[in-house]
């Protein structure tokens, strides 16, 4: 969370105004102007509201990533290590790693998209991805129904979340255009090395060239 951010720039400018208004409204009121003090206290909350809005989705939106194409979310090489079991070695846009023991036949990857409207876009909010969740998936019904699950979190710890923060304020709706969830999955029985894609359109696994040389 940068100084770069548009909504960190417009919430300090709510929470400069909001100090701005509430030194006003303490000289108004030395000054015995009632009306004007309560008129700029009001003024003043109302500023500080709008901060604390703008900072809220802000800080909801983090670890979303801008998403204007087909682009990398990570690459993923899966290794078979037993009868449908195998594990799956990620490395994340950002260069980290995390390893994962699944069950299953195939490895299964879903991820949140945020489409946001035209006006939230002139907030510098646009078109955003995270990925969510690393699962084993069975390719026969019998055994997803009856054999050991196993899932992990691809999504960033963080206080709010703007899928959760969508659900709870309904005044967020004129600024998300769409939410949605897209999943992919691909077969796990052979060791191979997968690009996790991602564009507007949803989540892909792509052989990775250096997975196809192998």
């Amino acid at each position: 969370m940068t100084l770069s951010n548009p909504l960190i720039i417009i919430a300090l400018l709510f929470a400069l105004l909001g100090l701005l208004l509430f030194f006003l409204t303490l000289r108004s009121w030395k000054k015995k102007k009632r009306f004007g003090a309560a008129f700029k206290f009001v003024s003043a909350l109302l500023m500080f509201a709008l901060a604390a809005l703008f900072a809220t989705i802000c800080l909801a939106v983090q670890g979303y990533h801008a998403l204007t194409k087909e682009e990398l979310a990570a690459v993923v090489k899966v290794e078979p290590t037993g009868a449908q079991k195998f594990t799956a070695r990620f490395v994340m846009a950002d260069g980290s790693e995390r390893l994962f023991p699944l069950a299953g036949d195939q490895l299964y990857v879903d991820a949140h998209i945020l489409k946001w409207t035209p006006l939230a876009n002139l907030f510098g909010l646009h078109t955003s991805y995270e990925l969510d969740r690393v699962a084993g998936r069975y390719a026969d019904l019998t055994d997803e129904a009856t054999k050991t699950h196993t899932v992990y979190s691809l999504a960033k710890i963080r206080p709010l979340d703007m899928f959760a923060l969508r659900q709870r304020f309904a005044f967020l709706n004129p600024l998300l255009d769409a939410e949605y969830g897209s999943a992919t999955f691909i077969n796990s029985n052979t060791p191979e090395e997968f690009k996790v894609m991602i564009s507007t359109s949803g989540l892909l696994l792509r052989k990775s060239e250096k997975g196809n040389a192998q």
